[in-house]
């Protein structure tokens, strides 16, 4: 079942934004427009139901959030796979194919924009979700691949109160972590997996990331596992273990 969320969106026209300090002579302004963010909705046969809110990695889409929540959540749970809002091209599979497309959460271009996207789109499909009492709102659980496992985690610690757990694969902390007033402690379980051989977050870049998670949450296991940048079958197994426990 696919579902749509409609925002207000920030949009402008100049002539490189690759280049924020270069409007040569002029003045960056900006425009309101409209989007649509896409999610999937596979409710639990037996309602309201715990939820796991999935979200995929850089360049990947909301089917492939599916794919691996299907794979990872109890019987039981209801899913949601959301989409990122900034989609782009990416190359054919084979030469002369057509080209496919991805979808991305946030640049450092104006950041904060896409921060506040992604805390209003889970917070809209919570509170939809909760009061068409297909979920339990007490039994929430959201997780990051990558890039949305940063972002997740300024949901749950700004957003302290709405989360069950909250899981983080392959991907890292806030870069405002240390410095963030909006940061607060949290009761949500939080459940870290690592890649030994990630070449983007290798052991020695996660390796405190237990000792910081537990400053704002009491609750945190952090596991490694002989594994890249990547979600393998020992990775799901432990999810499902853990949501099975956190779950109930």
């Amino acid at each position: 079942m696919q579902s749509v969320l409609r925002f207000p969106r920030r949009a402008c026209y100049k002539p490189s934004i690759m280049n924020r300090d270069s409007t040569e002579g002029g003045v960056e302004r900006s425009i309101k427009t409209e989007i649509k963010l896409y999610y999937d909705l596979i409710p639990a046969s037996s309602q309201p139901a715990p939820l796991l809110i999935a979200l995929h990695g850089y360049g990947a889409s909301k089917w492939h959030a599916t794919r691996e929540a299907k794979a990872i959540a109890p019987d039981g749970f209801a899913i949601v796979s959301l989409q990122g809002p900034h989609q782009h091209l990416r190359e054919p599979k084979e030469p002369g194919g057509p080209l496919r497309f991805g979808f991305g959460w946030l640049t450092n271009f104006h950041p904060e924009e896409s921060v506040a996207l992604h805390h209003r789109a889970l917070r809209e499909i919570i509170d939809r979700l909760t009061n068409e009492r297909v979920i339990d709102a007490r039994r929430i659980f959201l997780l990051g691949f990558s890039q949305s496992c940063a972002l997740n985690y300024r949901f749950a610690f700004t957003h302290s109160d709405v989360l069950g757990g909250v899981i983080g694969i392959c991907g890292g902390l806030p870069g405002d972590w240390e410095t963030n007033k909006s940061y607060k402690k949290t009761n949500a379980a939080i459940f870290h997996l690592a890649g030994e051989h990630d070449e983007y977050y290798p052991p020695i870049r996660v390796e405190n990331y237990a000792t910081q998670l537990r400053t704002k949450a009491p609750d945190v296991q952090f596991r490694s596992y002989d594994a890249g940048h990547e979600i393998v079958p020992n990775m799901r197994n432990d999810i499902r273990d853990w949501l099975t426990v956190k779950g109930t």
